[in-house]
């Protein structure tokens, strides 16, 4: 094993390519404090503010200038210079009023969350900090604690003094504690809603939504957010929805700044392609890109290394690119280093890669031991023995860590610790790792920048590597951050410089109903389906696309109204006959050319007629045809070829090419005698020419074409159909009275462009309309439709007692699970079986070879299946858009036996050794799965169900112990 030991840098940093294990180095001389910017400076920060309509803005801002003069001692004093967003921000808490703080991760946002405490604290107020997961409520937790002492957590896990007068809780608590009408919400003066850009995710966002929209009317608010480009839409909309002013503190400067390299796969040195300016090398890039080598895959494709559980046992080779980038970064003090990894199993596959390095000392090594056991001591003996624990100390005592979700909860917070302590010097990671953590790095590598999103392979957006790169260059330490992304395919500058270059994410509604959502606002006090619509961020933002919508239609109408032609009217129906006659043609060649009718005249030689404007790749097609033609061929600056099918009498190359059956236009009658082999250029120019020569021959009457009854027998009723419609339209054409009108074609053009405008403007009118309505009103009337049907709620939208328990569901399916309680299932089941089919509905991930689950329980399966099935054809019965086959096939049974085996009481090592999954993604279903029973418990309680309520009670003892439910370590 080599032992890296770091030199200091030497030499002047090489600007572009660097050689072999150099790489530019950041200055010698490190600010030993943290950094500040000086309040002139006019990059500091942007500062706005959003007013309701009739607010008295002017006094607001006399407020806001006098800076909360009237107090002269701040809540909280900080040991440093503030930054200028930071001194804005806080002025604005001191005057009593909301404020959006957006700005790059460890920026430090969170001193403007401190000071909204604080102030709380002294005026004796409540405050609420909510967050997205509960790792990161967790470690708030703690912070918050040694700072205030009078601080409470809630997570749903876990609950701390719930009475504290700051309460730290994720966003989903948050928006159940409103929905219930909690004591608290009454007391609470404000709200700190950290990392709020989290409303625009997919599945989660609209709690953020619910819980802003229902939020006590008397209270304030901070929302910190990584930068997003439209932080004023987002407060306008606050201040709208609650009446009260909110400021927005905008910042885009990065206390560290950050410089981007490429590593190209196969070379060995870094070129630097943005500079701390900001500025985009494209020579520098194009150099990059020009000693690629295409991966061959042996470093990076897990195919080639052979997966154990935990731990990969992989061959771990010096030569490997991802060994020599660590290895140039600890020579050069580029450490700490975090290597980003778009998968779980690639993260330890590469870590397994650097079995022969060694980067930390003897005293490092045993404090890393000491550290890992008094974690593992909350462990049992048994436990201490899972192969993930024992295989991770090693890499660890050499200074290598690797954190993704797969890791056992405990395992990924001492690596957190570790990395907080300086104790690693490499960090493989997911992407999960750049969210919300504080724990930036003075190095972020990107070891791939493509990433699979569930449908497609696609590159990295800039909002995703702005995210990941905000890791890079720790505050007060490094004079700039290290960015490396290692490239292994060619990409086109303008990619690179979108990704590396480009905005932020919008941060976009990403609003959704669901039925537990509109339960709880039928039977909370003041709630409203409507309202909670009518005041979404959803709604404001379609309704401020309006002036815009509006604005378009009046230039397009202008430009058709500019078109003036003769004899209009005559000419519209000249022009609808031949828009019905091009139709008809396109239906009798589909029919003709269909391969049921051509497949048996495409024999070598025949001449066909082919649609030559697109290129020759054949496209997702079930036949192709391969066609001798004349091609134009040109090479790209990669040297990467492009054919163009161009007429036979032009200059081209003979090239015989896979065309889809679609770009076949007609079949002649004629077929050629062409040589077998057509490999030499000689053999297939001889044919092109022969071609011609049939050409020129029929040149006054056109090639004969095979006729389509006569000849090719088709038969159909639709073919004789069209047919006849075409003779009566061309008898039509012959007769029609404008068919003379000089500059006929001309006039046609212009008529064309003018019905497309009008389609345009049609189109944009009807997104107008679905946006002045209630943006899903159809929606929610279907939804309600399906709880009447269901018996949740009554015809006058009062809910009914299989309501109550579904709007106590909100952690899975609430309309299956309720169904599923209601008919019995869950009573007749024994305690282990019923928690073996609850972990159907909180189970996502796909397993490839899960192992069947037994007969008793497949029977509950099929039960849940059946279940599922009925809910959801009575969904689409009710117009409600759903894929009944998928929505059955979400529900998956692939750890039932697993979570059976632990509800019978076996040791975690035991199911382990059952079921492929890595450790970290069993214990988080367990979890959420105890969630799921806890909600459960409260919907049997509610209806008054306490034989059902004590055998959920059974089923929580049952499955909370051991590992699954090891306390988090910063608690």
């Amino acid at each position: 094993m080599e032992t890296l030991k770091r030199k200091a840098p030497d030499g002047p940093a090489p600007a572009d390519n660097a050689s072999p294990l150099k790489a530019p180095r950041a200055d010698a001389a490190e600010p030993p404090a943290r950094t500040t910017l000086a309040a002139a400076d006019p990059i500091a920060c942007v500062h706005d503010v959003s007013y309701p309509e009739g607010y008295d803005a002017a006094a607001s801002a006399s407020r806001v200038l006098a800076g909360g003069a009237e107090r002269s001692e701040p809540a909280k004093k900080f040991p440093f210079q503030l930054d200028p967003f930071q001194a804005e921000a806080i002025r604005c808490l001191d005057n009593g009023e909301s404020v959006m703080v957006s700005a790059h991760t460890s920026a430090g946002k969170t001193v403007v969350a401190l000071y909204a405490i604080a102030m709380s604290l002294r005026n004796q107020q409540r405050v609420i900090y909510t967050s997205p997961i509960k790792a990161l409520s967790n470690q708030k937790y703690r912070e918050f604690k040694e700072e205030f002492s009078d601080v409470g957590l809630m997570t749903g896990d876990v609950t701390i003094e719930p009475n504290a007068s700051c309460l730290v809780m994720t966003t989903e608590i948050w928006r159940s504690m409103q929905y219930k009408g909690s004591e608290i919400m009454r007391e609470v003066a404000w709200v700190i809603f950290d990392e709020v850009h989290y409303m625009r995710d997919r599945e989660r966002g609209v709690v953020w939504e619910e819980s802003i929209v229902m939020a006590p009317k008397n209270s304030r608010f901070v929302f910190l957010s990584a930068t997003v480009p439209n932080a004023k839409e987002f407060a306008d909309w606050v201040a709208k929805v609650h009446k009260q002013p909110c400021h927005i503190v905008y910042t885009d400067y990065r206390p560290t700044p950050l410089q981007h390299y490429v590593f190209p796969s196969g070379g060995d040195g870094l070129y630097l392609v943005v500079d701390e300016k900001g500025k985009f090398r494209e020579d520098s890039f194009q150099k990059a890109l020009n000693v690629l080598v295409p991966a061959s895959g042996g470093d990076k494709k897990k195919e080639n290394g052979k997966w154990q559980k935990g731990i990969v046992a992989g061959k771990s080779s010096e030569e490997s690119d991802i060994f020599k980038m660590v290895k140039m970064i600890i020579q050069r003090q580029y450490d700490p280093v975090i290597l980003f990894s778009f998968s779980k199993r690639e993260c330890e596959f590469l870590a397994m890669q650097m079995a022969k390095m060694d980067l930390n000392e003897d005293d490092e090594k045993a404090n890393i031991e000491t550290i890992f056991w008094s974690a593992m001591d909350l462990l049992s003996d048994d436990d201490k023995k899972l192969p993930q624990v024992s295989n991770m100390l090693p890499l660890l005592k050499r200074g290598i860590g690797v954190h993704h979700s797969g890791l056992l909860p405990i395992l990924k917070e001492v690596i957190e610790i570790l990395f907080q302590e300086g104790l690693i010097k490499c960090l493989f990671a997911t992407e999960t790792f750049s969210i919300g953590l504080n724990m930036p790095a003075k190095t972020v590598v990107f070891t791939n920048v493509r990433k699979f999103d569930g449908d497609r392979f696609r590159w990295l957006s800039s909002g995703e590597y702005i995210q990941m790169s905000g890791r890079a260059g720790r505050r007060g330490i490094d004079q700039r951050g290290i960015c490396i992304l290692m490239v292994d395919e060619k990409m086109e500058p303008s990619t690179a410089k979108m990704m590396l270059k480009g905005s932020a994410d919008s941060l976009n509604s990403a609003f959704h109903l669901s039925y537990n959502m509109l339960l709880n606002q039928m039977r909370s006090e003041d709630g409203d389906p409507e309202k909670l619509l009518r005041f979404s961020f959803y709604q404001f933002q379609a309704d401020r696309a309006l002036p815009d919508l509006e604005k378009q239609i009046k230039e397009l109408e202008s430009d058709r109204n500019s078109m003036v032609i003769e004899e209009e009217e005559s000419l519209k129906d000249y022009y609808d006959l031949l828009q019905q006659y091009r139709s008809l043609k396109k239906d009798v060649r589909d029919i003709v050319l269909s391969p049921k009718h051509v497949l048996p005249f495409l024999q070598p030689g025949r001449l066909v007629r082919i649609l030559y404007s697109t290129d020759g790749r054949p496209e997702d097609s079930d036949y192709t045809v391969d066609v001798l033609t004349r091609c134009s061929v040109m090479k790209d600056s990669s040297g990467k070829k492009t054919m163009k099918i161009i007429p036979l009498k032009e200059r081209g190359e003979p090239v015989v090419i896979s065309l889809p059956l679609s770009q076949i236009d007609g079949l002649s009658s004629i077929r050629m005698y062409i040589p077998k082999d057509l490999l030499p250029v000689e053999a297939r120019e001889n044919t092109l020419r022969k071609v011609e020569e049939v050409l020129s021959r029929f040149a006054k009457d056109g090639v004969p074409l095979l006729d389509p009854e006569e000849d090719m027998k088709v038969q159909s009723k639709s073919f004789r159909k069209a047919t006849r419609r075409i003779e009566a339209l061309e008898g039509l054409f012959e007769k029609h009275d404008i068919r003379s009108s000089p500059h006929i074609q001309q006039k046609l053009k212009v008529l064309h462009a003018k019905q497309e405008l009008s389609a345009k403007i049609k189109s944009i009118k009807k997104t107008m309309r679905s946006s002045t309505a209630l943006a899903f009103k159809d929606e929610l009337k279907a939804r309600k439709r399906v709880l009447r049907r269901l018996g949740y709620v009554t015809s006058d939208d009062v809910v009914e007692v299989k309501g109550k328990v579904a709007c106590e569901i909100s952690s899975a399916d609430e309309l299956t699970l309720t169904e599923l309680m209601f008919s019995g299932t869950l009573k007749d089941a024994t305690v282990e079986q019923m928690v073996a089919l609850l972990s159907c509905f909180v189970w996502q991930e796909k397993l490839q070879d899960a192992p069947k689950p037994r007969e008793e329980l497949d029977l509950l399966f099929y039960q849940l299946q059946e279940t599922a099935r009925r809910v959801a054809n009575l969904q689409l019965e009710c117009k409600i858009q759903i894929d009944v086959e998928s929505f059955v096939n979400s529900f998956r049974p692939d750890i039932m036996e697993a979570v059976y085996s632990w509800a019978k009481g076996s040791k975690f090592y035991q199911i382990m050794e059952m079921t492929q999954v890595f450790e970290g993604s069993l214990i988080r279903a367990i979890r959420r799965l105890e969630e799921v029973l806890q909600q459960l418990i409260l919907a049997s309680k509610s209806i008054g169900e306490t034989e059902l309520e004590a055998k959920l009670e059974e089923a929580v003892s049952k499955i909370k112990r051991d590992i699954v439910f090891a306390a988090s370590l910063y608690l």
